[in-house]
């Protein structure tokens, strides 16, 4: 489009100069240079009368429903490779559907075989994990809040399927979801960015303070003498200093303190003063 407009200037001072040469009203040597200017003038004149016309246009058109305004400038969400651990725990697919995880989900043939092999095993336990696993990622690729691809890469060179997810992020500069803590410190030595579920799932859990109460079901005992321990909802463990004597019923406790770990939250707690069994 701008090679025609140069096209069409120099069409225009070309035309100018000839009405000039073979035209007998020009009006000595300068008038040469008077017609080129006319003729150049004009071209410049229809241009800006164009452009003023396309703008006028482009702000009198309505915009469509919906409609957002892209820009270059805004960065794309970044593709995720699912691991064999994230896929079996099932987490993955609630999260897609609230629509928190943006971009494409990639899931290696490599992890497909890794999940088919599971499911093949003679353990009875490997095998049901493997079979949930292949049904998670059966139910993610029906639901509309994904996208999701299989991608048939390979690197024979690395046996390891934990090596070959971290060689895949690089080569196409996307991130890791996992839960395996192995490969979540892989990567990271790597320079690989990770999106760890337990994590996420820490950092999601209600906030717990020294002094609160709390009903909890006694179901176990405790490592050290005369504790029990209970369970929150959220799988998070609550250890009840002098619990063992209500193992199988609920009590109520005062917090005492919380410790985070690598391996998740714990929070330990005491009795309540004239607690009576439920």
């Amino acid at each position: 489009m701008r090679i025609l407009r140069i096209l069409f200037i120099i069409m225009c001072t070309v035309l100018g100069w000839c009405i000039n040469k073979f035209t007998t009203f020009g009006g000595g040597p300068a008038s040469e240079y008077i017609w080129a200017s006319l003729g150049f003038l004009a071209a410049l004149g229809v241009i800006i009368i164009e452009q003023a016309i396309r703008s006028l246009a482009s702000a009198s058109r309505p915009e469509a429903p919906g409609a957002e305004q892209k820009s270059e400038n805004l960065p794309s969400a970044a593709t995720k490779i699912l691991d064999t651990s994230v896929i079996i725990d099932g987490r993955i697919a609630d999260v897609v559907e609230t629509g928190f995880l943006e971009g494409t989900l990639v899931i290696p043939r490599f992890v497909l075989r890794e999940l088919q092999r599971i499911a093949d095993s003679e353990d009875s336990l490997k095998r049901n994990r493997g079979k949930r696993g292949l049904d998670i990622l059966n139910k993610m690729r029906q639901s509309k809040s994904a996208m999701i691809q299989i991608q048939d890469i390979d690197f024979p060179d690395t046996k390891e399927v934990d090596a070959k997810l971290v060689k895949l992020a690089k080569e196409i500069n996307g991130k890791v979801i996992t839960n395996d803590f192995n490969l979540n410190k892989i990567a990271q030595l790597q320079g690989v960015k990770v999106l760890n579920i337990n994590e996420l799932s820490n950092v999601l859990k209600p906030v717990v303070l020294p002094g609160e109460e709390m009903s909890v079901f006694v179901v176990k005992e405790g490592k050290d003498p005369n504790q029990g321990v209970a369970y929150l909802d959220d799988g998070t463990m609550v250890v009840v200093d002098n619990g063992k004597p209500y193992l199988g019923k609920t009590v109520s406790v005062v917090v005492t303190s919380v410790l985070q770990t690598q391996a998740g939250r714990m929070i330990f707690t005491k009795l309540k003063e004239g607690n009576e069994n439920k």
